[in-house]
């Protein structure tokens, strides 16, 4: 892997860099600079990072490099280098972070134009692009995890932007103590490869572990894998460390299309498909990981049937969407699951901002049981949110059918069960969409007057981002179309590289069954029919019948209840871990801290302050006591060396 000539080098160095920058000015100047000029620099610094990652995809030659920027470590064998790697799934996430990132930066000079800390918002937008971008485009997993802590701690500042409500404050603890926990498991990953390989750079590690004898399935590469899924479960939000994910909508809407779309749950998937060498070693994991992914799409998306909160439906049909990517991960469709990852993003940032541009002008209202009939005042939003809307419920030719269909076609080639859940979970997917849809946009309005008398259109700075996204999701699909179709699949083609090693590694894990003509037609004949039943089924319940959620004071059925209170999966967690340290914690203060440790350490202290004001009584300014004081003291020294000689 040959390193680049510096021009090249300083081009990777500015596009994280950028970002920090505007990082540092916005964050400097905050309350300082004028909105305008603090939204311009936030977003231009991430469209300038967005124009070079342009400049490096078109200027790539499919030769991966490395750009060697300084030597961070160097301890015996140990060496990290600040270097960044530049390769095709690089390539595609620096676009995707840049692009969708920077449009998200131009709603938000729209929808947070009168806030106080406008400012410290765009600092704490442009950190969190910068984490992502180390994330992505180093050389080395500890860089990576510099990046993966990054995202982290910016998930935590901006969950928690509006820190005068007590409750967005205890969101962002819960993102940010949640994935602590998958972070030891990626930390202690990164020891055990260091251990195996004595190397934490990609280029080492993955070419020793493709020479490296008796290594498939071998202990010691499942618990590396399984470490490092740890980490993807956490900041990825599968089971069981998903309840961070919903709770996090408390952060301004564009946050949440930032978190959803492009990058924090992103840097999971990520991951996985970095190291899709030491996976395709260990098929015990990858078993684990469709798993987990597919109990993951399936709960997640009954959840989403009965949420009344706009971004929380969204949240659960994220935490849904990327179970199937895990999924597609586990069955070894990995550039399906990239493919899915890039989809998402548009159709996934499109329906969050959406839902802001709903929320701006219901003037904060987020229950869609107060919505009703806002196509007609917002025209623009509910076009663009019905785009969004078709293609995560996988309707051609928006961008969902395409990465979805390819997606539940490998699972049918590795299990025909798993399939038929994923295909459940896609039925569920597009009733639950449509509802929201429905319910937000059709109908007789249900709000109040005074929020039906400032019901408008979001301004050109939140509708221009919406029809970009919305072209995105429409066309998105394109370029991974079926070769039943006779076309070709370009992100296929352009990924392969990435999967060398892999397949020399295992290359039974890449021998999949070729799909015949007819079966893909069946195939895609099931998932749409069963999206268009869904739509129907909505569409009749919430449409033709009027139907309207219950109110929260009304009495729900069994089962409806449990899905509405979430399985009541946070009061478990509550009951199970958080009351039983919290109680441990208060009894180790009061009769630990409070009775032993705080008696030890003020007992010192009075010791020294004691001993100190008695001290302070032989400085009496007498010189006949101090001269009597010298010679008793000479004596003593006198004697003492006497007795010892």
């Amino acid at each position: 892997m040959p390193a680049n000539n510096p021009e090249m080098a300083l081009i990777c160095l500015l596009i994280p860099l950028l970002p920090f920058i505007g990082f540092l000015i916005n964050g400097l100047g905050n309350r300082k600079l004028p909105v305008g000029l603090a939204g311009f620099i936030g977003s231009a610094t991430v469209f300038t990072s967005f124009l070079l990652s342009l400049y490096l995809f078109f200027s790539f030659n499919g030769q991966p490099y490395l750009t060697d920027i300084f030597n961070w470590v160097s301890v015996g064998n140990l060496q990290i280098p600040i270097s960044f790697q530049i390769d095709q799934l690089s390539l595609i996430m620096l676009l995707l972070v840049t692009g969708v990132g920077f449009v998200i930066h131009v709603y938000s000079v729209g929808y947070m134009h009168h806030d106080e800390n406008f400012g410290k918002f765009f600092a704490f937008l442009n950190l969190f692009i910068f984490s992502m971008l180390l994330l992505v485009m180093g050389s080395n997993y500890v860089l990576m995890f510099f990046g993966w802590e990054g995202v982290g701690l910016c998930s935590y500042l901006l969950i928690g932007f509006w820190n005068k409500n007590q409750n967005y404050n205890n969101a962002a603890k819960k993102a940010f103590i949640m994935n602590r926990i998958g972070d030891l498991g990626f930390l202690l990953g990164i020891f055990l490869i260091f251990n195996t390989f004595e190397s934490v750079s990609y280029a080492e590690v993955f070419s020793k572990a493709t020479q490296m004898p008796n290594l498939l399935n071998a202990p010691v590469i499942v618990t590396i894998t399984l470490l490092l899924f740890v980490g993807a479960m956490g900041k990825s939000a599968q089971l069981p460390l998903y309840t961070w994910l919903p709770d996090a909508m408390a952060g301004p809407t564009p946050v949440s299309a930032l978190i959803h779309a492009a990058t924090m749950v992103t840097a999971g998937i990520y991951m996985v498909l970095r190291s899709n060498v030491l996976y395709s070693l260990a098929p015990d994991t990858l078993h684990v990981i469709a798993i987990i992914g597919l109990i993951t799409a399936v709960f997640a998306a009954t959840i989403g049937l009965a949420q009344n909160d706009i971004k929380k439906v969204l949240a659960y049909s994220t935490v849904s969407q990327l179970g199937y990517m895990f999924l597609a991960l586990g069955v070894t469709a990995y550039t399906s699951s990239m493919f899915h990852v890039l989809t998402h993003a548009f159709f996934k940032a499109l329906l969050f901002l959406g839902a802001g541009s709903v929320i701006h002008a219901m003037s904060g209202e987020q229950d869609i049981r107060m919505m009703g009939g806002l196509r007609k005042k917002l025209p623009i939003t509910f076009l663009t949110f019905l785009i969004g809307t078709l293609a995560i419920s996988g309707i051609p030719p928006f961008a969902g059918f395409f990465s979805k269909d390819e997606l539940l076609a490998h699972v049918w080639e590795h299990s025909k069960i798993m399939w038929a859940f994923g295909v459940f979970a896609s039925f569920m997917t597009a009733f639950y969409m449509f509802r929201l849809l429905y319910l937000t946009f059709f109908g007789s309005f249900r709000g109040t007057e005074e929020q039906r008398h400032h019901l408008h259109e979001s301004p050109a700075s939140m509708t221009l981002p919406l029809i970009i996204l919305a072209i995105l999701s429409t066309i998105g699909g394109f370029m991974g179309i079926p070769a039943v179709f006779g076309a070709h699949h370009y992100l296929a083609d352009f990924l392969s590289p990435v999967f060398n090693n892999a397949r020399i590694a295992n290359p039974s894990m890449f021998e999949a069954a070729e799909l015949s003509h007819s079966t893909e037609y069946i195939l895609m004949a099931i998932s749409v029919g069963v999206a268009v039943l869904a739509i129907i089924v909505a569409y009749v319940t919430y449409v033709k019948k009027r139907t309207v959620p219950a109110d929260e004071d009304t009495r729900l059925s069994p089962l409806h209840n449990l899905i509405y209170h979430k399985y009541y999966i946070d009061e478990i967690y509550n009951a199970l871990i958080v009351r039983p340290i919290m109680w441990l914690s208060t009894n180790v203060y009061r009769f630990v801290e409070q009775s032993i440790i705080d008696p030890v350490v003020n007992g010192f202290g009075k010791t020294v302050l004691g001993g100190g004001r008695s001290l302070r009584l032989l400085q009496t300014g007498d010189i006949g006591f101090y001269i009597f004081a010298m010679v008793l003291s000479i004596a003593l020294i006198i004697l003492l060396n006497f007795r010892f000689w």
